[in-house]
């Protein structure tokens, strides 16, 4: 069975290079952002990003379904109609695609973020389905982690 070869870096060693926040987001100071990709699926549909930011509020549109893990500094989201949070280091939040929040960063945020196209569920089943088949084809385990989804806490 051949397998690809998988990425590991350490943050504090990353490049990473200006990645200005659009203009008309920006709601109050300067803030200044940068981003360094990590690794992108083979299909291209999904990408791993380290990113940081100083001091500032913005409006961020999220335009792909985005998982974010805080792993310094903090920064608190608003989104109408919603509780403020706070995410702080070791936090984890999704941001489906879509999604408009208003980011306050006080001093400093850096994540990491994992960043996929969403697909329309009628071509994620068939994609799943696809890859039970081959799995079954081929004896190796089906694509996806087998973990059941977590149980949700109550709004």
């Amino acid at each position: 069975m051949t397998t690809r070869p998988f990425t590991a870096v350490r943050f504090d060693e990353l490049e990473l290079s200006p990645a200005p926040i659009r203009p008309e987001w920006v709601r109050s100071g300067s803030p200044h952002a940068r981003l360094c990709e990590i690794a992108r699926s083979a299909d291209g549909t999904s990408v791993t990003v380290g990113w940081d930011c100083t001091r500032g509020t913005f409006q961020w549109v999220f335009g792909v379904d985005e998982t974010v893990h805080v792993v310094e500094g903090e920064v608190t989201v608003a989104q109408e109609g919603r509780p403020t949070v706070t995410l702080r280091p070791g936090d984890v939040a999704f941001f489906p695609s879509g999604t408009v929040t208003l980011w306050q960063v006080d001093s400093y945020v850096r994540k990491m973020a994992v960043c996929r196209h969403a697909m329309p569920r009628p071509l994620g089943f068939a994609l799943r389905a696809y890859n039970k088949v081959l799995s079954l084809l081929t004896g190796q385990a089906p694509a996806g982690n087998g973990f059941a989804a977590p149980a949700r806490k109550a709004a």
